[in-house]
């Protein structure tokens, strides 16, 4: 058997002789053998043991039988014991779930401080060959219909070649005694109805059909990593362009894919490719995803914003890389939408500097009367994402005297009797440089 995961394992690359690597140990019978092979071939490896609590004394009994083989074996071992259940009642998981959140998080911590290369975990064909079916009775992708990777990240899978009876012979031809977790043979769960139910039956009618199952996955592996490629140019933007697609197919996949990476999950991409123009989705992975004439547009989700209080002229930070930069000159009209010539006559300090809010109007440099901001920026065929984002600059009277990017308010705008102006600067620290020392640094404009 070592022969055929020694190819496995070259042919993914999966470890190196030099490197330290975890062993998951629970002391089944494929983490056991994972690691009696693993020593025997000459690998730096620890051992790691979850007490999830579960099982009573039989949790107890797997955690004495690893420590005692790592003994045997002259093998650190790494032992955590958690309290699932109030786990899972405290972040709404099931058992499941929330024993294998807490038992990634915990290897993840642990190779870093001991600084492994990775964690080798002891999943074996059949529990792909289940995954596989476990997907497909769900409903998945093509990515779904995959089966388990060798590598995700830092967790290897070493044994994925070897089957349960290949591994279960290893150990009886060594002698080699292991545990068995109870819960594996009834058939509650899925996964367990799947390897004690549907796959004796499909076996009956096909005895080859493991073997047919995962020659079918690399099938679809080789078809992912070309999808993959072609698909990387569209899955980099930020922007995705679905009416590009004129298959409902292909829109479908597409959008999944490409929202799958900002954390959607298949049935928000089915809602948001339906959802009218305007409508945004909010991801848990922190990502906001609009809806916008034929386009799906990706940010992260707003922080609020705190107001900014500008008492007098000088240099500003509205957050890490906004910045505002305030200084009186003489008479010029700026042309630079990130530029704002006021009558430095007309305005008066403090002002203060905010996301526009329903409900606010100014008086647009170039129109009569009044007109709400919404209503401007709708007018300039800004995504609800630009809206939302929309700064503006409020006087010590509460009027809107720039919108900034988009227009100045005429009731405060440079006239030809304008003597001096306060000039309004927004900036990106990280892109561009101000200096505000003398009059010949102004932006160049038409002079009043």
């Amino acid at each position: 058997m070592w022969s055929k995961i020694a190819q496995y394992i070259s042919n993914h690359n999966l470890l190196n002789a030099n490197n330290l690597y975890l062993v998951a140990l629970s002391g089944g019978a494929d983490s056991v053998a994972l690691l009696l092979l693993l020593c025997e071939q000459g690998y730096k490896v620890e051992a790691v043991h979850c007490n999830f609590h579960l099982r009573g004394d039989e949790s107890d009994r797997d955690e004495r039988f690893c420590a005692a083989l790592c003994k045997q074996l002259n093998v650190t071992l790494h032992q955590a014991h958690f309290d699932t259940k109030t786990y899972a009642e405290l972040h709404k998981l099931s058992i499941e779930m929330a024993a294998r959140e807490l038992r990634y998080t915990y290897f993840e911590r642990l190779r870093q401080d001991v600084g492994a290369a990775g964690i080798c975990v002891a999943h074996h064909r059949d529990d792909s060959v289940e995954t596989v079916l476990m997907n497909l009775m769900r409903g998945t992708g093509l990515r779904g219909l995959c089966g388990i990777r060798p590598r995700n990240g830092y967790i290897l899978r070493p044994m994925l070649c070897a089957s349960r009876a290949e591994i279960e012979s290893f150990l009886a031809d060594r002698k080699q005694a292991y545990v068995t977790d109870s819960t594996n043979l009834v058939t509650d769960a899925t996964r367990n109805k799947i390897r004690l139910q549907l796959l004796p039956v499909l076996k009956s009618i096909n005895p080859a059909v493991v073997e047919n199952i995962l020659r079918t996955t690399e099938h679809l592996l080789g078809a992912q990593a070309v999808l993959d490629a072609e698909l990387q140019c569209c899955l980099s933007s930020n922007k995705l362009v679905i009416s590009d697609f004129k298959d409902n197919y292909s829109r479908k996949y597409i959008a999944f894919e490409w929202l799958k990476k900002y954390g959607f999950n298949g049935t928000q991409a089915q809602q948001i490719l339906t959802a009218e123009t305007g409508r945004v989705f909010s991801s848990p992975a922190g990502f906001d995803v609009l809806a916008d004439r034929g386009c799906l547009l990706v940010e992260p989700s707003l922080e609020p914003m705190k107001p900014m209080k500008i008492p007098e002229e000088g240099i500003y930070a509205l957050g890490l890389n906004e910045m505002f930069a305030l200084r009186k000159t003489k008479a010029y009209v700026s042309k630079d939408p990130n530029v704002a010539t006021l009558d430095a006559a007309k305005v008066k300090f403090p002002f203060i500097v905010r996301r526009a809010e329903v409900g606010d109007k100014m008086q647009p440099y170039g129109m009569k009367g009044k007109k709400l901001l919404s209503d401007l920026m709708t007018d300039r065929k800004m995504t609800l994402f630009d809206k939302r984002r929309q700064l503006v600059v409020v006087d010590a009277q509460g009027c809107v005297v720039w919108a900034v990017g988009l227009r100045v308010d005429a009731r405060v705008a440079v006239t030809p009797q304008t003597a001096e102006v306060l000039e309004f600067k927004f900036y990106y620290k990280s892109t561009s440089s101000v200096k505000i020392s003398s009059d010949e640094n102004r932006p160049q404009g038409d002079c009043v």
